[in-house]
């Protein structure tokens, strides 16, 4: 569920804080307004294409963020899940917009793709209208809305773990069969490879270590001709080593800090200095004591360096590689080797699957004819009564059998809706109008309020174009929708917006010299008068504000004892 919106510097917005809850929340306000803004600035979070138009004249950068709570969103939640971004706290959502046309998205604080955010997205909030994305023209959403209203979830999974199971032994009678083809002559380079890299004792090679202790052995006698060198330097040179230098000075100092104590502190730096530098010493001899130079074990290093080089060469891998090359070698030749289950065999097991899956797949293309029947004549009626009489819909079942299978059956499955007596039947992403693509919507969603969707979903001007009646009866069935989700409806109807359980009104003003656009929240005062603006105009008289009273009293958006002067 949307709990909060923030916008800063987008379009005729400057700063906006908004807090939401939950059933039904109207926006309102004049033509103009800036109500397309809070869409817009949705839409550009949800992972829409920015535009630097979008930035506030004079701004740098417009952003947006959106808090969610997760308690609704199984979707969303195994979305975040998977990505590693849930956060028990729910999910906020960030989106920067510069001026050089560059954007950035952030989920809970961790940056994410556009493609990402949009299929988060589609777990938490849809917008349905005449210019946005509208999920419900997708094929995938007809058939998880006809499979919701049939209730397959059961037979779905099992039909998916058959899926699963014949495509796996789809595959390995495939590899089977290539074996076949010609696995003798693989299997007799594998065994050829194996037994010259094994003798060149590849499969216990350590490459690192081994051009470590090259480069050792190599530089033997430079190694220890320096290292003696320094150890004389260090303290083995009686006469001139730093450790004589350094008793000197400190035996110096200590005839001084008799006299001048402030000194004693440099003698026990020194003294400090002389012990490191001993312990310092005595790891270089202990060092040059295992250090020799052996030109036989060099050439061997040597020439087991080349052998590694010319087997990289060969098999066109890096040196390092040698040692899990021989390993995947020995997996492959042990999986051609493997003779437990015969191409008969896996060719046995598959049909049968196959029959399994065909017969789990009818199952679901029959529940959802039947479902399909009945959900067009519960769509129908609620189209009827929002002021579309003569729609006609169908749910288009297809099955087909020849199909390759997936996990969601072998069916095709399409809404299809005519609008007007005499028009034939279309796929709903042909619908012309909006406002007719939105009724449809609602009606399909209040027909599944009983099935969880997407937790919040949006309405633009789902009552365009009726007005009266049929009026009332939308705002009635977008409460009705309210009750099972969060529901926003942008609407200029009067007798939908005193449907709401929380109203917003936007304003545009001018401030200095800049047009503004402001959002507030109505109470039960404001509310009163906002509907008698929609319903009169900007005069108000007394059997306006009467009339606009109780229309909200009749829907229950304004509480009985509550009277408005």
């Amino acid at each position: 569920m949307l709990r909060e919106l923030t916008i800063k510097d987008l379009a005729v917005v400057e700063s906006l804080h908004l807090t939401f809850e939950s059933g039904l929340t109207v926006l309102t306000g004049e033509t103009g307004a800036g109500k397309s803004i809070l869409l817009t600035a949705l839409g550009l979070a949800l992972g829409d294409r920015a535009d630097p138009g979008f930035i506030r004249e004079g701004a740098t950068r417009a952003e947006i963020a959106l808090r969610f709570d997760l308690d609704d969103c199984p979707r969303a939640q195994a979305w975040l899940q998977e990505q590693a971004l849930l956060d028990e706290e729910g999910c906020v959502i960030r989106r920067v917009i510069s001026t050089d046309g560059r954007s950035k998205a952030f989920v809970n604080g961790s940056p994410v793709t556009l493609q990402s955010l949009q299929e988060l997205g589609q777990g938490l909030l849809e917008i349905h209208g005449q210019h946005a994305h509208v999920l419900l023209v997708k094929g995938h959403e007809q058939r998880r809305l006809l499979d919701s209203a049939a209730g397959n979830g059961a037979v779905l999974r099992d039909l998916s773990a058959l899926f699963h199971q014949l495509r796996e032994v789809t595959v390995r009678l495939k590899e089977r069969m290539s074996q076949q083809h010609d696995g003798a002559a693989r299997l007799d380079l594998l065994t050829f490879q194996l037994d010259e890299l094994q003798q060149a004792g590849m499969e216990t090679l350590d490459y690192g270590a081994l051009v470590e202790d090259h480069g050792r052995q190599a530089h033997a006698e430079r190694i220890m001709e320096v290292g003696q060198r320094e150890l004389d330097h260090l303290y083995e040179n009686e006469a001139s080593s730093v450790t004589k230098s350094l008793a000197q000075a400190i035996h110096g100092l200590t005839e001084i800090g008799r006299v001048a104590p402030e000194y004693q502190e440099l003698v026990t730096t020194l003294e400090e200095a002389q012990a490191g530098i001993k312990e310092a010493a005595s790891g270089l001899r202990r060092l040059l004591s295992r250090q020799e130079a052996d030109p036989r074990q060099l050439a061997l290093m040597e020439e087991r360096l080349a052998d590694v080089h010319r087997l990289a060469r060969k098999h066109q891998i890096r040196p390092e590689a040698l040692r899990e090359h021989v390993a995947a070698l020995e997996t492959e030749r042990g999986r051609l080797m493997d003779g437990t289950a015969s191409t008969e065999d896996l060719e046995a097991v598959r049909r049968e699957l196959e029959a399994a899956y065909r017969e789990q797949a009818a199952q679901v293309s029959r529940r959802r004819l039947e479902a399909a029947q009945i959900l067009e004549a519960t769509i129908e009626g609620l189209l009827a009564e929002l002021g579309m009489p003569k729609a006609r819909l169908r749910i288009a079942v297809v099955p087909d059998e020849t199909a390759d299978p997936s996990v969601f059956g072998q069916d095709q499955v399409e809404f299809l809706v005519s609008a007007n007596p005499g028009l034939p039947l279309k796929p709903l992403a042909r619908v012309a109008s909006g406002g007719e693509l939105s009724r449809v919507s609602l009606a399909i969603q209040v027909a599944l309020t009983g099935e969880k969707g997407t937790p919040t979903m949006i309405f633009d001007e789902v009552d365009s174009g009726i007005g009266g009646g049929v009026a009332e009866v939308v705002g009635q069935k977008l409460r009705l929708l309210g009750g099972q989700r969060q529901i926003f409806s942008v609407t200029h109807l009067p007798q939908v917006a005193a449907q709401g359980h929380q109203h917003l009104l936007v304003e545009k003003g001018i401030e200095g010299e800049v047009t503004q656009s402001r959002v507030c929240c109505l109470d039960a005062a404001g509310r009163v008068k906002e509907i008698a603006r929609m319903l009169g105009g900007r005069v108000m008289t007394p059997q306006t504000l009467a009339h606009a009273e109780e229309m909200l009293l009749l829907a229950g958006g304004l509480s009985p004892w509550l009277h408005t002067e």
